[in-house]
C-alpha cells in the first residue's frame, strides 16, 4: 500500500518526500547560515539562545541536538554542559551535518556526531537529559514516531525543547504571507542560486501544526507539563515538554 503525505503543498509519496527533502538541503547547505541571518534579520540567533535557556540543560548533562544541521544549538549547550557533559549533534542529511562536524572542529570542539533518521533514533532508551530540535520537524514525514522516539531516550526528568515556526498573530498574516511567499524565494535564487528550496520552506511553514496542535502531539507522545512560548508574534514558537 502507498502511503502519501505533503511536500509543501505538494501531496507525494512518502519516500518521494524523503528524497525530496534532501535534495532541499544537498542545495541549501552551503548557504544556510547566511540566508538564516538574511530571512530572519538576525533573529534566529536570538530565537536559538532562548530556546537553550529554556531547556534547562547545565553542567554535566547529556544533550541531544537533533536535526542539528550546522551545530548552532550544539555550540550554545557545549557552553552550558561544560567538560563533565556531553552534546551529540544528528541530521538525517549528510551536507548540513558535514557543515556543522567541520565548523566545530575548526573551532577545536569535538562532538559525537550520528547521522540518524529521528523516527528511529540510535539510541538506548533514557539515555539523555535533554533533546532539542530547531527548524527540523516540521521536515519529518512522522512527526508524531520522531516525537515518541525523543521521548523514549529521554530519561526521566528529561525535557524535549521544539524550536520551530508556527502560526503567526492573525493581524500580520497578510504581511507574512507576501515575505513568504514573493521575497523569501527571491532572496534564495539571488543567494543561494535556489528559489525552489525556499519556496518549499515558505509551504512547509504552512503545513506545519500550529501551536496547540503541536501541544497537543507531544502530549500524546507522552509529554507532560508541555508548554510553549510565542516568539516574534507567532512566526516561531518553542515548545517545551517533560518526561517523568
Amino acid at each position: 500500500m502507498t502511503h502519501t503525505t505533503h511536500f509543501g503543498f505538494t501531496t507525494v509519496n512518502e519516500t518521494e518526500k524523503v528524497r525530496k527533502v534532501a535534495q532541499v538541503f544537498d542545495s541549501v547547505a552551503s548557504r544556510y547560515n547566511l540566508m538564516n541571518d538574511l530571512m530572519s534579520m538576525g533573529m534566529h540567533r536570538l530565537w536559538k539562545r532562548f530556546a537553550i535557556e529554556a531547556s534547562g540543560a547545565r553542567e554535566g548533562d547529556r544533550v541531544l541536538d537533533i536535526a542539528g544541521g550546522t551545530a548552532d544549538l550544539t555550540r550554545l549547550f557545549l557552553d552550558k554542559v561544560g567538560d563533565g557533559g556531553q552534546v551529540w549533534l544528528t541530521d538525517i542529511n549528510n551536507s548540513m551535518l558535514s557543515i556543522g562536524r567541520d565548523r566545530l572542529l575548526n573551532e577545536g570542539k569535538e562532538v559525537p556526531v550520528a547521522q540518524c533518521n529521528a523516527e528511529k533514533l540510535p539510541f538506548p532508551d533514557n539515555y539523555f537529559d535533554r533533546a532539542c530540535v530547531a527548524f527540523g520537524l516540521r521536515n519529518m514525514t512522522h512527526k508524531d514516531l520522531a516525537l515518541k522516539e525523543m521521548y523514549r531516550v529521554l530519561s526521566p526528568g528529561g525535557s524535549l525543547s521544539v524550536l520551530e515556526f508556527s502560526k503567526v498573530w492573525k493581524p500580520l498574516q497578510p504581511f507574512y504571507d507576501a515575505y513568504s511567499f514573493k521575497a523569501l524565494p527571491v532572496m534564495g535564487k539571488l543567494v543561494a542560486g535556489d528559489d525552489s528550496s525556499y519556496r518549499y520552506l515558505a509551504e512547509s511553514i504552512r503545513m506545519h501544526p500550529a501551536q496547540e496542535e503541536l501541544k497537543e502531539m507531544m502530549q500524546q507522545a507522552g509529554f507532560e507539563r508541555v508548554e510553549y512560548f510565542n516568539l516574534a508574534a507567532g512566526v516561531v514558537a518553542l515548545h517545551r515538554g517533560y518526561k517523568f
